[in-house]
């Protein structure tokens, strides 16, 4: 078929005023953009974009029930069509500017064959996303708008139910089945030799009556109405985030970590008269724009511990809200509501498994700044900060109390003046909690027998501030910062172990924001050390009989898997980035011993206890340390390791108010080697 010069000046004002309209619609959020705080960073815009989006690093360490794979063969599918169709445009309208068509010979049929079956994943993979939102919509039934908050319920099922996201993969399937049925309609209407080397066109034109001129100018302009629709409509789709996350990408920092919160300065404080969040423009330009870049996927949602118990939050739903404030300019914590802010326990679960690197923690804890700098937390959160501020400590323990654990040890002391190679940095759970205690006085008796030089600070060592930091008191959590980098930089220290996760974390990822320079090593890497050098020997429980709760800040936030399995002989490779084509192997991981619960490693589900939910009410039955009970005992084991004091009391809580609990063992991995050196 050959169109008409008229014909052909049609197809050109339609594609034009089409892609005009598109590019209008997203024209129109830059001023929405633009109202946030420009950014500091340098981001890398082609590695980033190579990683996060070409590379699909993201969804590729996803789970494969979130439906990683779909999405893959979407992504990879559309984006073979959008090369083909762009070098079919050059090799047709290059010309024009010298360059010679190049759409023949060998090269078009290598280019039919490649592409022909490419475009089979686009189409199998929305196919497959279309079955996949009816089945969740058969089992789970449609969304639920609270009438007192104005927001959808979340009912189990992570996807949103509008009847546009049912049109959109509607349009998308036509525009890819409707692709190649125009190849077999013109297969049909004018076979060529050489028409095999497109298979799925190919056989599709055999099964077809003989096509007309008429009848393939009208499947032609049908599929060009289409593409045309799919322009225009694109800013209001979830698909525009192949437009916005690729923005978001390419203005990602590339120094951001999951474990580092953003200082604020007091010069910042006295140039912008607020600290933290008050209304969405106070967030960055970028912040601003990966709000636009969610496709409400809802994979955030489904592995947020403080939902899935029953909680308000739903990081999806802040997002939506935020993005909403963005616009009308509501306040932050009145659009999110601050019983959702209070409730996150910053296990950055969600930002571990968004695909389009959207920062949730960052600007929960942000909005949680100027509600505390507002005075607008009170109860047993308010109570934690003031305990810190009085004594040091987040239990609000005496700083004389400090080296009560280690009565009868003669734990050597920095201020001995004697040298040691490794600080051991108690911190406030394990010099204050009684099962913090036994790990601590369990890891000093293993640090004697490896011959390690290793000191305290006793009472000099005050709470790192952690608690402080990510409930919102962020210059209560610089002033404890100060006064322990004071104290590291008086006896020299460049080395500390810690078996708290949390003051890992903080030591490790933000300390260096306030003058030291620390290598923090886990109780459990450092032990994973000295049992390979042969100074201690490693447990040996009966295989099945004991199973390990990774932390979140451990295993997530600062990828620390392996080093805790290797304790008791199980070589992992849980620290190693993982795709799907890992995931789908029968076994990637050969565990020999330990049981391991369904979600592990960097996957793991956290038991309730970070961001200051610690020290807050929570009601018994929307507690994340029983749920995370439930998938633990679900192993079989009937011994719980686990390798941080915060997951510790947490789970012993949770324990205590089981039936079974008393036939559950609850250890830390300290005391299993303790007890394999005893």
């Amino acid at each position: 078929m050959h169109l008409s010069s008229t014909e052909k000046n049609v197809f050109y004002v339609v594609m034009a005023v089409s892609l005009a309209l598109m590019i209008a619609q997203f024209l129109r959020r830059l001023p929405v953009w633009r109202k946030g705080v420009p950014i500091h960073w340098k981001p890398d815009p082609l590695g980033s974009v190579a990683k996060f989006i070409l590379g699909q690093r993201k969804v590729q360490s996803s789970r494969p029930k979130s439906g990683a794979p779909m999405h893959l063969m979407i992504f990879y599918g559309f984006m073979a069509l959008f090369l083909a169709t762009t070098l079919l445009f050059i090799a047709v309208y290059g010309q024009a500017v010298g360059i010679p068509n190049f759409h023949k010979g060998a090269y078009y049929l290598a280019y039919e064959a490649v592409f022909d079956v490419l475009g089979m994943f686009f189409v199998v993979g929305v196919a497959w996303a279309w079955g996949r939102r009816i089945n969740l919509l058969r089992q789970h039934g449609p969304t639920v708008v609270n009438p007192e908050t104005g927001k959808p319920e979340f009912n189990g099922n992570p996807l949103s139910h509008e009847v546009k996201d049912h049109l959109v993969l509607a349009l998308l399937l036509l525009l890819g089945v409707g692709g190649y049925v125009l190849e077999a309609a013109r297969m049909a209407n004018t076979p060529q030799p050489w028409d095999f080397y497109a298979p799925v066109g190919y056989a599709l034109s055999k099964v077809m009556p003989a096509i007309s001129n008429d009848v393939y100018r009208g499947i032609w302009w049908s599929h060009a109405a289409l593409v045309a629709v799919f322009f225009i409509t694109l800013p209001q789709m979830k698909i525009k985030h192949i437009f916005t996350a690729t923005l978001t990408a390419a203005g990602h920092n590339p120094e951001a970590s999951m474990g580092r919160l953003e200082p604020i300065s007091m010069a910042q404080v006295e140039e912008t008269g607020r600290i933290g969040v008050a209304t969405a423009d106070q967030y960055t330009q970028w912040h601003l724009l990966s709000l636009d870049a969610c496709m409400t996927c809802g994979r955030c949602t489904e592995v947020c511990p403080a939902h899935n118990v029953g909680k308000i939050l739903n990081p999806k739903q802040v997002v939506a809200d935020i993005a909403k404030a963005a616009e009308t300019g509501e306040e932050v914590a009145a659009a999110v509501s601050e019983e959702a802010l209070w409730a996150c326990t910053t296990c950055n679960a969600c930002v571990e498994a968004c695909p389009v690197l959207i920062r949730h923690v960052d600007m929960i804890v942000d909005a949680r700044r100027h509600l505390v700098a507002e005075g607008r937390l009170s109860g047993s959160g308010a109570t934690v900060l003031r305990q810190m501020a009085g004594t040091g400590n987040a239990w609000g323990a005496p700083a004389g109390n400090r080296e009560d654990w280690m009565k009868g040890l003669n734990v050597p002391l920095a201020r001995d003046g004697k040298p040691f190679e490794v600080l051991f940095w108690v911190g406030c759970a394990g010099a204050t909690d009684p099962l913090g205690m036994r790990t601590s006085r369990a890891l000093v008796d293993l640090l004697n027998k490896a011959g390690v030089s290793y000191a305290c600070l006793g009472n000099e060592e005050l709470c790192t501030g952690d608690p402080a930091r990510r409930l919102g008191d962020e210059f209560q959590f610089q002033a404890q910062a100060e006064m322990n980098v004071a104290a590291f930089a008086k006896y020299g220290i460049k080395r500390v172990v810690t078996a708290c996760p949390h003051c890992l974390n903080t030591l490790r990822n933000e300390y260096g924001d306030f003058g030291a320079t620390l290598e923090v090593l886990h109780h459990t890497e450092l032990l994973a050390d000295l049992v390979a050098e042969g100074r201690l020997k490693g447990a040996t429980p009966e295989p099945g009989r004991v199973t390990y709760h990774d932390p979140c800040y451990l295993a997530r936030v600062n990828n620390t898997s392996d080093a805790p399995r290797s304790l008791v002989g199980d070589q992992t490779h849980l620290d190693e980035t993982v795709t799907l084509l890992d995931l789908a192997k029968n076994e990637p991981y050969p565990l020999r011993v330990l049981a391991e619960p369904e979600q592990h490693g960097r996957k793991t589900l956290c038991c309730g206890a970070g961001g200051g939910r610690m020290w807050m009410d929570e009601e018994p039955n929307q507690r994340p340390s029983n749920r995370r009970l439930d998938q633990l005992v679900e192993t079989g084991a009937d011994t719980v390791a686990v390798a941080c004091p915060f997951c510790r009391i947490m789970l012993d809580a949770g324990l205590k108010q089981r039936p079974d609990g008393d036939n559950i063992k609850l250890v830390d991995l300290a005391e299993m080697l303790q007890d394999a050196n005893s």
